[in-house]
């Protein structure tokens, strides 16, 4: 499983700054690992409420039980860092 800091490493490398929505995929993991860690994340409290899923054009993932394709970042995660 990444750490915190290789998922925002990954995201920025995608999004290019916090706040755009990045596909899933773009994590360059397996649906199994994508579901587990961003569940892992999403129950996390802290860690939660500096992410924001969504669903657009792409393949989806079953994250705390909703279907979801994207993610975005708020920049404020970089305190838990």
């Amino acid at each position: 499983m990444l750490s915190l800091r290789e998922v925002v490493d990954r995201y920025l490398a995608a999004a290019r700054r916090f706040g755009e929505p990045v596909a899933l995929s773009a994590f360059q993991l397996s649906p199994t690992e994508i579901q587990a860690l961003f569940n892992v994340l999403d129950e996390d409290y802290h860690l939660s409420r500096f992410l924001h899923f969504s669903h657009a054009e792409g393949e989806a993932y079953v994250i705390s039980g909703a279907r979801v394709t994207h993610v975005s970042i708020d920049s404020g995660i970089q305190s838990m860092l």
